[in-house]
């Protein structure tokens, strides 16, 4: 039992300091604003979520924000874009775990995926229009986008961007899951 724990404990810092690695390998989509950039930081999570159980891949999406914070720092001096990257990563994994969990296969992985980029890309949406956003131009001291200027910035940048990130996200897992589905599941059962 014991073995177990520090086996996972070991699990999750190495999967968090592969998720922050990964974090620096970003890049911009052209036709969106310069800070939205793609990284596939969340899939180190989802595979410690799929292996440890949800909290783990809470847990690693959590450290990869904490150290790349106290790494690099942010703009704003509070770290308003890392707490979004972390609710975006959570939001895509937790969806993900629960409906994979409940149907076991290459298809349910699939409408998992689908599902937790859904869920990821609407509720960001939401949550960028009612508090990150607005934490941005306040702590940035910038002049206030009214409603309608917030609206049309996330229905033409922030959705469509988290749709596309989900997509990316969700493929490269799925191409390892057709080589890894069985060891993961496996895994998944011997930390258990």
């Amino acid at each position: 039992m014991k073995k177990n724990k520090v086996r996972a404990l070991v699990s999750i810092a190495m999967l968090s300091s592969i998720s922050y690695i990964l974090m620096f390998l970003n890049f911009p989509v052209p036709p969106f604003p310069a800070f939205l950039k793609i990284d596939f930081s969340d899939i180190p999570a989802l595979i410690g979520a799929i292996i440890l159980g949800p909290m783990a891949g809470v847990l690693i999406e959590l450290m990869k924000n904490i150290l790349d914070y106290f790494i690099k720092g942010s703009e704003t001096g509070v770290p308003v874009g890392h707490i979004a990257n972390f609710l975006a990563g959570i939001l895509y994994i937790l969806p993900t775990y629960y409906v994979y969990t409940k149907l076991k296969s290459k298809k349910g992985m699939t409408l998992a995926l689908v599902l937790g980029t859904s869920i990821m890309a609407v509720v960001m949406s939401v949550l960028n229009y009612l508090v990150i956003l607005p934490a941005y131009t306040y702590f940035l001291n910038m002049p206030a986008m009214n409603g309608a200027e917030i609206r049309q910035y996330i229905v033409a940048g922030i959705l469509p961007f988290n749709f596309i990130k989900g997509v990316a996200m969700s493929v490269l897992f799925m191409l390892m899951f057709t080589k890894m589905g069985a060891w993961l599941n496996k895994q998944s059962v011997a930390f258990k």
